[in-house]
């Protein structure tokens, strides 16, 4: 597992900025082709709070290709039977898991961010010689490209790195709508989402006796206000808001990276080549459940780029724009249908929406 030293457009020295899912898989695909990886992460240790993350075949693939594939296995669990659902139970349509399935030759997987995160660690770990600096805010990017060969930015939705090379017409943007998510200790009976007017709840497995569960509603500030807007719907939302301490539970403003960015890299000349990855390039709502799976592709996408390009800069140029040809287009259509989703799904006008819905094949 000691790369290809030498090979593609390497050995090059490679800084990552952003100790993420994308960050981390990023450091591991460089590595496997032969680069010197540097991770800096500005929290003093990395985030491991119990979100579980969809990760879809591809992006299974994907991290097989990172030699991390087993380790995700080990911990995910299959997500099979899904529904969406009125307030009051009434099925409306199937999620389309088992087409997936079919298609893919394998499920769909959960696994909870900690799970992913420490499979990824393991991964960076297995190396031996890929510092990972904890603590360190970038404030300044030219200074960080000194003696480097690439520069990549994998610092989320506030991407540092994207400000300094791409300035600041693309950024974060709201959507009015505030997520929770949390998990219950019980496993529930149901899994999918139910949706009424303005709001939503999704539950999923995560692991054995645990229930992954998220919310979108106007604006509720407490635990309090959030049991309150689902109060009276089905069987067990009650009682999964019931089951999980409010003090695990995480709220956040939901936001999307806006507009789209016209590339993923910069790589003129210029200066020190810059490539963006996972949040920082293409920030969604989570309501496609794919920002973990886009920003495993991302890493996969540029460590293979990297690795099959000639030495040398015109090399690693024309790396860098192969990989924004691949990923780009295809990242920016996920997060275009996720926001479009998130406006379907939020509507208050659920006469017509649940009429659409029920006309999806089951």
């Amino acid at each position: 597992m000691t790369g290809r030293a030498g090979a593609g457009a390497g050995p090059g020295t490679a800084t990552v900025v952003g100790a993420g899912v994308g960050g981390l898989a990023t450091a591991i695909g460089l590595r496997r082709a032969g680069w010197r990886v540097t991770v800096l992460e500005r929290r003093p240790e990395l985030e491991r709070y119990g979100a579980a993350f969809g990760i879809h075949p591809t992006a299974q693939s994907a991290l097989d290709r990172l030699g991390v594939g087993q380790a995700l296995r080990d911990h995910a669990v299959p997500y099979r039977d899904a529904r969406i659902r009125t307030p009051d139970g009434r099925v409306l349509a199937r999620l389309p898991l088992e087409r997936i399935e079919r298609k893919a030759g394998r499920p769909e997987l959960l696994i909870s961010r900690p799970y992913l995160i420490d499979a990824l660690l393991a991964g960076l770990d297995g190396f031996g010689d890929v510092p990972l600096e904890l603590g360190e805010t970038v404030t300044d990017v030219r200074a960080l490209t000194a003696g480097q060969d690439l520069v990549v930015g994998a610092d989320g939705i506030r991407s540092a790195v994207r400000t300094a090379r791409f300035g600041d017409r693309s950024g974060p943007r709201p959507v009015s709508t505030v997520a929770w998510i949390g998990i219950a200790d019980f496993e529930s009976p149901l899994h999918g989402e139910t949706w009424g007017s303005g709001r939503f709840f999704g539950m999923t497995p995560v692991e054995p006796g645990r229930t992954n569960w998220y919310a979108t509603v106007p604006g509720a500030t407490t635990a309090d206000e959030l049991r309150a807007f689902f109060t009276g719907w089905h069987d067990p939302i009650p009682r999964i808001l019931g089951a999980t301490d409010p003090e695990t539970w995480i709220r956040y403003e939901m936001r999307h990276l806006y507009p789209a960015l016209p590339s993923f890299v910069s790589a003129d000349g210029s200066a020190v080549p810059v490539a963006l990855v996972g949040d920082a390039a293409h920030a969604m709502t989570p309501n496609l459940g794919q920002g973990a799976c886009t920003a495993i592709l991302d890493a996969d996408a540029l460590a293979r780029a990297v690795a099959a390009a000639p030495p040398g800069p015109a090399g690693l140029t024309a790396a860098l724009r192969a990989y924004d040809r691949e990923r780009r287009r295809g990242a920016q259509r996920a997060a275009f249908a996720s926001r479009t989703l998130h406006r379907f799904m939020s509507t208050e006008r659920t006469w017509l929406r649940d009429g659409v819905v029920r006309l999806l094949p089951g």
